[in-house]
């Protein structure tokens, strides 16, 4: 019976140890996350086709971020800031989801942590991002660590892991 009672001890001390030590995944949000309400927008307008690209080609944690519990606040460029991105930087889109970590930097520039609806963000003056830059903003319209602006042109798109606020030009870390 000793014998019995060790073995057991023994069992659940490895096996609290191995969930100890486990690779821990995000679970994923109930209801329409970002990435949801970003693809459902795209399929009624088509104005989001370069982002949801941009989504795919980036590291897969970046969707699985947005596709998580975690609450964020999204600022979403149109396929029109895109666009004017590419001919400023005299790229193709090609060119630039072809690399993986710009993108995926680029992309986590437009993300924040917390559920900031649009007088939230219009209170504040500067937004820290996830990749670890800021976004300043006064009067509705962000500015990049280079000093390009972007106006806020859509507010207080709810997912059930937080907001999305359309921008009308791509902010660069």
């Amino acid at each position: 019976m000793k014998t019995m009672f060790k073995f057991v001890a023994v069992l659940l001390i490895v096996v609290f140890a191995f969930g100890a030590f486990a690779p821990t995944r995000q679970a994923a949000a109930k209801g329409n996350t970002i990435v949801d309400v970003a693809i459902a927008a795209n399929a009624q307008s088509g104005e989001f086709s370069i982002l949801i690209a941009a989504l795919q080609a980036a590291d897969p944690a970046v969707i699985q971020t947005l596709s998580g519990r975690g609450q964020f606040t999204a600022f979403a460029p149109t396929d029109a800031a895109f666009v004017a991105l590419l001919n400023e930087l005299n790229l193709s889109a090609s060119q630039l989801l072809g690399n993986k970590e710009l993108v995926t930097q680029v992309l986590l520039y437009h993300v924040a942590r917390a559920n900031r609806d649009a007088a939230e963000v219009l209170a504040s003056s500067r937004i820290r991002t996830l990749n670890g830059g800021f976004l300043f903003q006064s009067g509705g319209v962000l500015t990049d660590a280079n000093g390009r602006t972007s106006n806020i042109i859509a507010t207080d798109i709810q997912a059930s892991n937080g907001v999305i606020h359309v921008i009308d030009r791509v902010v660069l870390p």
